[in-house]
């Protein structure tokens, strides 16, 4: 399996959706959700997608906003991409399963073996799945079946996968993350704290960990650059987002803090790591 960490592989590639005047309205977005400010939104979205081309090196490829899709910008519940082998997911949520359609065809053009999840029975948001670098944790919460986490199994033979029960409103991703090839970061609440601890459990892997005071923060993006011998980064929640988990987010060393804000898109469920796709290797062109 290569050194600690490997797996965490150099990035090419990110996927993004752009967001559409639909998700302005909270109705029309989901019930329960509140409107929001769509230019600010938008903007968010287009920062992110700046710091991705620009400060990260990344190709950026980004799909046209479709109205029919209002939460389509949260691209990343539709896809778990490790290598050159992508799993479409299957959403809990009915309303939400065509947005798979145009991230199936745009992997499919990079040249990355699809798999499907024909199991009816099976729910699969990629949210839920915390790749380590080494093994594949899989949340198991209001979006995710044991049964979408057995097919997770059956995709990567290759990494252990064990699940992990999250409790509360949150995606696994919403309550940690990786700050480092050996590092987990994880939000302070019960719900994180507890999914971490199952974690450690689980794991025959040891990891660093680092808590924050929010839950949001944990939800970041560690990310090796193309060119070899530059620092990697970690995408992570700044601009004033949650000013209180900034200082303990400095303590990550050997990492290049790359802030972003999503405040906004927040307000749609959106985490900071269901907002992009990213690829760990080299596509075909």
């Amino acid at each position: 399996m290569g050194t600690p960490g490997e797996g965490l592989g150099r990035c090419s590639h990110a996927l993004i959706r752009g967001v559409p005047e639909s998700l302005a309205s909270g109705e029309s977005a989901g019930a329960g959700l509140p409107a929001l400010d769509l230019a600010k939104a938008q903007r968010e979205h287009g920062v992110l997608g700046g710091k991705l081309r620009q400060r990260l090196g990344l190709q950026l490829l980004e799909l046209p906003p479709e109205e029919s899709l209002p939460l389509g910008p949260l691209i990343g519940d539709t896809a778990v991409i490790q290598g050159d082998t992508a799993l479409i997911t299957r959403p809990w949520s009915p309303a939400r399963r065509p947005e798979v359609d145009g991230v199936r065809k745009a992997l499919q053009d990079l040249g990355l073996r699809i798999v499907e999840m024909g199991d009816e029975n099976a729910t699969l948001d990629g949210t839920d799945v915390l790749f380590t670098g080494r093994e594949f944790f899989v949340g198991l919460s209001k979006w995710t079946n044991h049964r979408g986490a057995e097919i997770v199994a059956d995709t990567f033979r290759d990494f252990a996968v064990s699940t992990v029960p999250v409790s509360g409103p949150s995606h696994l991703r919403g309550l940690c993350g990786m700050g480092g090839p050996r590092t987990v970061v994880a939000g302070s609440s019960d719900a994180a704290q507890k999914a971490v601890r199952a974690m450690a459990v689980l794991t025959d892997h040891p990891y660093a960990s680092l808590t924050l005071p929010d839950d949001p923060a944990a939800d970041c993006l560690f990310l090796r650059p193309g060119l070899p011998g530059a620092l990697p980064f970690l995408l992570h929640r700044g601009g004033g987002d949650l000013p209180n988990s900034q200082e303990a987010l400095q303590k990550l060393s050997d990492v290049t803090l790359v802030p972003v804000s999503c405040s906004e898109l927040e307000k749609a469920g959106a985490g900071l790591s269901s907002l992009c796709l990213v690829l760990s290797t080299r596509p075909h062109s």
